[in-house]
């Protein structure tokens, strides 16, 4: 029962870590972009983006996609932050009031989510805890921003607020501030975005509605999945599934071997009452039955304890982060766990099923081999 509630409990937490990190650090990427980004062919990569008009007829298609819940306008900026001893280089990403702060604002630490007002123009920021940690900066402080550019510009803003997100490529780069920022800066219109931010329903989906969404597009946009925008996060998080897919077979092999080990000492410590038995008539059928029936009860009360140990242990990570990570190699400072009913039911059911069926044949074969002479003489 120990080693079967072991290998459960090993199951259930693999699983459900597995789960609750790539949920984690798919949110952290997704909380400031979105699942598909549509920007121009030509950027080669850049943060300085070539800009398009948001008033586009293949946009009001997009808002009429079922699976589309969302699409945000941005502009980015390349610039500096300085203060009076340190500079650092930025990303400036200008946003309005189609911004999305339900994923967000879970990662602000200090002060308040940006206000986008239509009647005027903001100079707050939202800057990362990085970034003001080497700025040596504070909620309600003023800072100055360089832009390199002909002429030269500046702009000073205050500190609104300070995310954190765990994320270098996020919290070492990007400042969140009004759009009609960075539409000045570039000298655009109003009516012109760097690219759109599309937030879906259903992150399974994701290749297909981005395949689809990209078919949408005018030929000199382009769509792109996060997938595609950080490439070796993702399959870092696949290799993830990997790793868990190893554990289950290693786990499960484990299981079996305690089953059959156990099997056999049952069999050398009933072996005089197989001999009764067999000498009272009971057939071959019915002598594995009945150790399939105690090996079952064995499986079940191993399965159960290593239920309760595992919700447990997931329960109580959960809700209070007993286990710390070290954020700047996790991405996350604790382990996150996601606790899926569908995988509590099928790894029961797999254990079950595997521990069982591996009992069948050393069972028939053990109660044919026993002789009723022998087994009534033997002597445990």
């Amino acid at each position: 029962m120990a080693g079967v509630a072991l290998g459960v409990t090993l199951m259930l937490l693999a699983l459900f870590i597995t789960a609750g990190y790539k949920k984690e650090i798919r949110n952290k990427m997704v909380s400031l972009g979105a699942h598909i980004r549509v920007s121009s062919v030509e950027q080669n990569y850049s943060f300085d983006l070539l800009p398009f008009d948001r008033d586009q007829s293949f946009i009001v298609d997009l808002l009429k996609n079922s699976h589309v819940k969302n699409m945000q306008f941005y502009a980015t900026k390349v610039g500096i932050l300085k203060t009076q001893e340190q500079v650092e280089g930025i990303v400036l990403k200008g946003i309005d009031s189609t911004f999305s702060w339900k994923l967000f604002s879970t990662h602000i630490l200090e002060g308040n989510q940006l206000e986008y007002h239509t009647d005027s123009l903001s100079n707050k920021i939202l800057i990362s805890k990085t970034l003001a940690s080497k700025l040596q900066l504070r909620v309600g402080e003023k800072v100055n921003a360089y832009f390199i550019q002909d002429p030269p510009r500046y702009r000073s803003f205050i500190i609104d607020g300070i995310y954190q997100t765990d994320l270098p490529e996020v919290d070492t780069r990007f400042v969140l501030t009004d759009l009609r920022h960075v539409q000045k800066l570039n000298d655009w219109t109003q009516e012109q975005v760097s690219g759109i931010e599309i937030l879906i329903d259903d992150f399974d989906q994701l290749d297909l509605i981005g395949e689809q969404i990209h078919l949408e597009t005018p030929i000199n946009l382009k769509a792109e999945t996060i997938k595609q925008l950080y490439p070796n996060i993702f399959e870092w998080l696949e290799l993830s599934d990997t790793n868990a897919l190893v554990l289950l077979i290693i786990t499960i092999i484990v299981c079996v071997i305690t089953m059959i080990s156990t099997f056999f000492i049952i069999v050398l410590e009933q072996t005089k009452n197989i001999g009764i038995l067999k000498t009272m008539g009971l057939s071959h059928k019915k002598i594995v039955k009945l150790f399939i029936i105690i090996a079952s009860r064995l499986i079940f009360r191993g399965l159960c304890w290593g239920n309760i140990i595992g919700l447990s242990i997931g329960i109580l990570q959960k809700i209070w982060h007993i286990i710390p990570l070290d954020p700047e190699t996790y991405y996350v400072s604790y382990i996150p766990i996601v606790i899926q009913p569908l995988t509590l039911l099928w790894v029961n059911l797999l254990v079950f099923f595997a521990c069982l069926f591996t009992l069948l044949l050393p069972a028939y074969y053990v109660s044919k081999r026993i002789s009723p002479v022998e087994a009534i003489r033997f002597d445990v």
